[in-house]
């Protein structure tokens, strides 16, 4: 009878028995694994870093570039708007509509209609 219970599985629906064989090997993994784990508590050890708000001395300069200080240079104040170029003014939003409809109806049309071919 168990042969036939079997047959019945593979042939009848073999995408059903697939997945109830992988709970079924999932399940087996999942248990023989829960043996390999120790049954001690082991209490949480937080490391204490006691020099983590003590006041040190200033660290001395170095260059971040890792260059020669003369490598790079720099400027302080403020620089004129005209140097960083034209100024763009923002296109309305309704603008740009009114332009779309008129690229719309200006635009070339399809020479050839297709219907819909087969079946």
């Amino acid at each position: 009878m168990g042969c036939c219970i079997a047959e019945w599985i593979v042939h009848r629906k073999p995408m059903k028995s697939l997945i109830i064989l992988a709970v079924i090997l999932c399940s087996v993994a999942a248990f023989g694994q829960a043996s390999a784990l120790s049954n001690q508590v082991t209490p949480i050890q937080i490391v204490d870093h006691p020099q983590h708000a003590s006041l040190t001395p200033m660290a001395c300069e170095h260059s971040l570039v890792g260059a020669a200080s003369d490598a790079y240079s720099y400027a302080q104040g403020e620089r004129p708007l005209w140097e960083f170029g034209p100024v763009s003014e923002p296109v309305s939003l309704g603008d740009v509509a009114r332009a779309y409809r008129k690229e719309k109806v200006t635009a070339k049309k399809a020479e050839r209609i297709l219907e819909k071919q087969g079946s």
